[in-house]
């Protein structure tokens, strides 16, 4: 999200506070009451007010089964667990600044994307989007419920990701806040538990939606489905895409994260997201289905 967004003027709550410096560029300023990078969540509101064309992957309708967690209950205690995870590395010095170049990358690509999530949630025009950039060699990232981003330094230095490449991964971990998969599992887990029968859901929404709030600290550690993967990386190729990022970029992103784990075995994020042949594939079959879009994404 970068050429179509150059003129966006800065929100005004962007702006610098005075602190001591860090070898983060600035270890204090990025955190205020609702710190870093904000943005209205619209194409509107962006400017971008163009209507989208169709969906060009395909990937059924999200579950019915979310509905037993309110998305508001989730997005909240989405947001509680973000801001501690923020302010835990700001206490360590590893929040990266606003000036911080990385950080300003990540940001950059943000932008270009968020336009056109809300095709895919329409509760994503109402999210406080932020992106911030944490200092760790561990390779990971995610996107929580209700557009909290989070990147570790590990993943874009150890893998040495391009652009393209960066917004592959935004993109899938932003589909999965979009698709609201952590809110799928989380009502999964929970009607287990709480022994609910789904002929009988209205039976169990109170205590799910306490539930939700009780286990936003569990949402970094949610285990996805495979088909849960396989959604968020069909819809952050399309996203990517539109956003005028190279969709090839796909395959060598999956390739990196192959050789990451015959090297480094063990490693939290692909613990969890499985860089197979099929799972290569199965883009290579799908990279035609967004060529159109990323070719009039450089055009415009």
């Amino acid at each position: 999200m970068a050429a179509r967004l150059g003129g966006m003027q800065q929100p005004s709550h962007l702006s610098s506070e005075s602190c001591a410096p860090s070898a983060w560029g600035c270890a204090c300023a990025p955190w205020r009451a609702r710190r870093g990078f904000l943005l209205a969540g619209s194409a509107a509101a962006m400017g971008l007010a163009t209507a989208p064309v169709a969906a060009q992957v395909q990937v059924g309708g999200a579950s019915g089964l979310r509905k037993l967690v309110p998305a508001e209950t989730l997005e909240g205690a989405a947001t509680d667990q973000y801001q501690q995870l923020l302010a835990k590395a700001r206490a360590q010095g590893a929040l990266a600044g606003d000036s911080n170049p990385q950080l300003q990358r990540l940001r950059a690509i943000a932008r270009r994307l968020i336009p056109y999530t809300a095709q895919w949630n329409p509760r994503a025009n109402a999210w406080r989007w932020e992106v911030n950039l944490i200092g760790s060699k561990e390779i990971n990232a995610f996107c929580m419920p209700g557009g909290k981003i989070a990147f570790y330094t590990g993943i874009i230095d150890q893998l040495q990701l391009t652009d393209d490449e960066i917004a592959m991964i935004m993109g899938h971990e932003m589909a999965h806040a979009l698709r609201e998969h952590s809110r799928e599992q989380l009502a999964k887990n929970q009607a287990t538990s709480i022994g609910i029968s789904l002929g009988a859901q209205l039976l169990g929404l109170g205590d799910l939606g306490n539930a939700a709030a009780r286990l936003g600290g569990q949402l970094l550690s949610l285990k996805f489905s495979r088909g849960d993967e396989s959604e968020a990386d069909l819809v952050g190729l399309e996203l990517a895409a539109r956003a005028g990022y190279n969709p090839q970029a796909s395959v060598s992103l999956w390739r990196k994260m192959g050789q990451a784990t015959g090297d480094r075995g063990g490693l939290e994020f692909l613990s969890t997201h499985p860089a197979g042949p099929e799972r290569i594939r199965e883009l290579e079959r799908n990279i035609p289905r967004v060529e159109g879009l990323y070719e009039a994404a450089r055009r415009g």
